[in-house]
């Protein structure tokens, strides 16, 4: 065998750290951001964050190539009353810290006449309340873990669920929805087998509720109306904590004289400067082949890198929804019906970038419109195919459609999936019946089967109010 040395020659690209870091800037939401920026500013002395009263600097936006009635990004030129996004108040400067469901609890604990040993098994119980009411413990398990007997905790347990708010400290919705019937004096034999037969009414199957409850169509509807009446969730009328608000990281506003003005939101945007001040001090101190002089440079190295990343953040996030608002300019001028299909090599394409950095900077970025507060995913939909060859509709927009269709069903016409696609199809949007069934059952629209009893239920009971 013969064996020989050679060199072989190829060309591969690494990622360096530094442009690790600067993609993984792109998918940060605006308080990791914050976050990340603080952590850098501890570490390099040079960085110092910008005055306050220092604007970060108009970020050019990409230019509306074939469309002059848009703008460009930036402050308008008119004299439109719009205030920019920098110029309102913070919206946490106005939300009061509500009491939360804890607080309350806790409130009425106090003020109960418990004994310090019901007190504590109180406290426990209340310790396992979750946010929407309901106590996650069983009493059989406290009991073991405090050392006390069943009893004491199923005792303290009852007295517990007659706080307000009615239905608290149940353990299963059953039993929350037991509690309030009680505190109405509504908890009557008839009404116990509709509780306990909940997956019943779930199911809509109102013959077999009226069969095992013993009552007629007009007593079963009296009981629904007193069911729909009831809170599932009691403890969702307390905040759970610190109010949580989404910050935009986009504002599309209206621009003077048509068009779309979109800027950025600067209190999504860190600024941080370099003292430059500081760095000539140090460099004239420090000898430079010394390990200070090492220190400095890195330290400057890694300060214009984030100051770079961080405008170019700026840039393509700007970028990506000026596209998005092109793209979508109907559905902010009429609505979700005019939602076009999208997708996010088309928005790639548009503005010379790869598919996975528009995929980056959609997630948990958030834009304000006219027509609300949206993710940037959001704009991305799947496109259905028109029937008349002409332009691809949008799944939210066809959803929107089939919800629409349901909410003017009348008690004579209710639509099956099969109605509802051949409706669709009249209006030039081609969809199988499966999938309008996989749409409706997504949007927890029931069955056309299921409507139609319901509202001859409803019906019946609307005329028998009229006759008394």
């Amino acid at each position: 065998m013969k064996s020989s040395f050679g060199l072989l020659q190829k060309q591969s690209l690494a990622a360096s750290p530094q442009l690790i870091e600067s993609i993984r800037l792109l998918q940060l939401t605006h308080a990791e951001l914050h976050q990340f920026v603080d952590q850098e500013l501890e570490k390099n002395p040079l960085l110092e964050p910008a005055p306050n009263d220092e604007g970060p600097g108009e970020v050019e936006g990409p230019s509306w190539a074939g469309s002059p009635d848009l703008p460009r990004q930036g402050k308008s030129q008119s004299n439109a009353t719009n205030t920019a996004p920098g110029d309102r108040p913070a919206f946490e400067e106005f939300v009061a810290l509500a009491e939360t469901l804890h607080d309350h609890v806790a409130r009425q604990i106090s003020l109960t006449a418990f004994t310090p040993h019901e007190r504590l098994i109180a406290n426990q119980l209340a310790g396992h309340l979750d946010d929407t009411g309901y106590v996650q413990v069983s009493p059989s398990d406290l009991a073991g873990n405090l050392n006390v007997g069943q009893a004491d905790v199923e005792r303290v347990l009852g007295i517990l669920q007659h706080f307000d708010p009615p239905g608290i400290f149940a353990r299963t919705l059953s039993e929350c929805l037991e509690i309030q019937l009680r505190e109405r004096n509504r908890f009557d034999p008839a009404m116990a087998v509709l509780v306990a037969n909940l997956e019943m009414l779930a199911r809509r199957d109102f013959q077999k509720l009226k069969l095992r409850c013993g009552v007629d169509e007009e007593d079963l509807l009296d009981m629904l109306q007193e069911i729909r009446a009831l809170d599932p969730k009691p403890g969702n009328t307390f905040q759970s904590g610190t109010p949580e608000c989404v910050i935009p990281d986009v504002w599309v506003m209206p621009a003077h004289g048509g068009g779309w003005q979109i800027e950025l939101d600067p209190n999504t945007l860190p600024k941080v400067l370099i003292n430059q001040s500081y760095v000539a001090e140090v460099s004239s101190r420090a000898a430079k082949k010394s390990k200070d002089m090492t220190f400095l440079n890195e330290c400057l190295q890694n300060a214009n890198w984030l100051i770079r990343s961080l405008d170019q953040r700026a840039k393509t996030i700007l970028k990506v929804a000026t596209e998005i608002v092109r793209q979508q300019d109907a559905f902010l001028q009429y609505g979700v019906d005019y939602l076009r299909p999208l997708n996010l090599r088309t928005v790639a394409d548009a503005i010379n970038m790869h598919e996975s950095t528009v995929s980056r900077v959609t997630s948990n970025k958030y834009m304000v419109t006219p027509r609300g507060v949206f993710e940037l995913k959001y704009f991305f939909t799947v496109a259905i195919a028109s029937c008349e060859g002409g332009d691809a509709h949008s799944a939210e927009a066809v959803r929107h459609r089939i919800k629409a269709m349901v909410a003017e069903e009348s008690f004579d016409s209710v639509l099956s999936d099969d109605d509802i696609a051949d409706r669709l199809k009249e209006c030039g949007i081609d969809l199988a019946r499966r999938t309008v069934t996989k749409y409706r059952e997504a949007m927890n629209i029931p069955s056309s089967i299921q409507r139609r009893r319901e509202k001859r239920l409803w019906r019946n009971g609307d005329q028998s109010l009229k006759d008394s």
